[in-house]
């Protein structure tokens, strides 16, 4: 999966919600969120189309842009590169380090228990 960089991601999460969607929809939807420029709006579509990220559909006279992937890809892929880089890939780490240093409630504590002993890909 191409990496996607911050500001990709912000289009991204535009076209994941509320796609398919013209370039000057998606324009628009950015600079109500963003001080850039229109230029670099565009520029963040063509690069989401020249990875194979979003796809392009030609729509009468304009173009329409929908996400080829899910954001839930995305999130995971994401996630592994985060751990790989910070935490050399370790995902044991990353908890003990957000555990010990997060304020969790009951319920959240509950929640991760119950998460870690119902994992369908529990390892045996």
């Amino acid at each position: 999966m191409a990496k996607i960089s911050e500001s990709e991601w912000k289009v991204m999460k535009i076209l994941w919600d509320k796609s398919p969607l013209t370039s000057k929809e998606i324009v628009d939807y950015v600079l109500e969120e963003n001080d850039w420029s229109r230029k670099t709006v565009h520029t963040l579509i063509s690069r989401l189309a020249n990875k194979g990220v979003i796809n392009v559909a030609k729509k009468y006279k304009y173009y329409e842009y929908s996400p080829c992937i899910s954001k839930s890809d995305c999130q995971i892929e994401e996630t592994k590169t985060f751990l790989e880089k910070v935490y050399n890939g370790s995902l044991q780490m990353f908890l003990t380090n957000f555990v010990k240093n997060q304020h969790l409630s009951k319920e959240e504590i509950a929640e991760l228990k119950s998460i870690i002993n119902n994992n369908p890909k529990e390892q045996k």
